[in-house]
């Protein structure tokens, strides 16, 4: 059975699992698609916590769940050589995009990389929606205004401490733009007056990784289950699940195949 929750509590049943994961993966129906395959097979009742990446890796730091499915790859690096989580492993990606009105006021499309298409928008004061949650896109996006050798302030610059669904829906009520993961895009696009104004630039390749809490710090983390459903979705039957994906015929992640990982660095 598929719970989402909103806390970690105390964990004393071996037969759950405690996966912390970011909310494109809960947004996207991803985890609606794999986790009834694996809990038919395995005796664990998977209870996810879908919030922003850097709140699942703080649960994992903490010791609050058994594993974490994320995608911000510097942090969870920091996280296991620091020895809070273990065996980390590649498991899919997706990219981000712009999303903007379909008037494009900054004049986005215009561009030809993410970081002009940044740059356009502070330039013009466009609306900017941030999701402001410490999340893996909300990485992402501080990082594309870093090297963009940009600090967004003022009017224009909105944080909403929201997820990605949430946060684009602001975005379409205010006719601004975003930074946005493919997957949960592609679950809202048809229900909100937004366009794609920038993609496909190298910068926004976006991997999702998976790791468990180290047993030696966290001795009452279930990491026979954590280990279980790592091995689990990397594992062949998994990854053709995450390639048969879709919504509207279109692929919302691709498995992580060996030649892909150097990018992944």
């Amino acid at each position: 059975m598929l719970l989402c929750v909103t806390a970690a509590g105390t964990h004393a049943d071996t037969a759950v699992i405690r996966l912390a994961t970011t909310t494109s993966t809960e947004n996207s129906g991803l985890l609606a698609h794999l986790l009834p395959a694996f809990e038919k097979n395995h005796p664990y009742e998977v209870q996810v916590i879908a919030v922003g990446t850097g709140k699942a890796l703080r649960l994992l730091r903490e010791g609050d769940v058994d594993v974490a499915l994320v995608h911000a790859r510097a942090a969870e690096d920091e996280l296991v050589a620091a020895g809070f989580g273990v065996n980390r492993r590649d498991v899919m990606y997706n990219d981000f995009i712009i999303v903007g009105p379909v008037n494009d006021p900054g004049g986005v499309r215009d561009t030809h990389d993410a970081l002009d298409a940044m740059r356009h928008i502070a330039d013009s004061h466009s609306l900017f929606v941030s999701r402001g949650d410490d999340s893996g896109t909300n990485k992402k996006e501080l990082s594309l205004w870093q090297q963009a050798g940009l600090q967004p302030a003022g009017d224009w610059y909105r944080e909403v401490g929201q997820g990605m669904g949430k946060a684009l829906q602001i975005t379409a009520e205010l006719q601004g733009y975003t930074l946005t993961d493919r997957g949960t895009w592609l679950s809202y696009r048809d229900i909100l007056p937004l366009k794609i104004v920038s993609e496909g630039d190298r910068r926004l390749f976006n991997p999702y990784g998976i790791m468990a809490a180290n047993p030696k710090k966290y001795p009452d983390a279930n990491y026979t289950g954590a280990m279980a459903l790592i091995n689990w979705i990397t594992a062949v039957p998994a990854q053709h699940l995450i390639a048969n994906f879709t919504i509207n015929d279109q692929q919302l992640f691709v498995p992580m195949p060996d030649g892909i990982k150097a990018q992944a660095q």
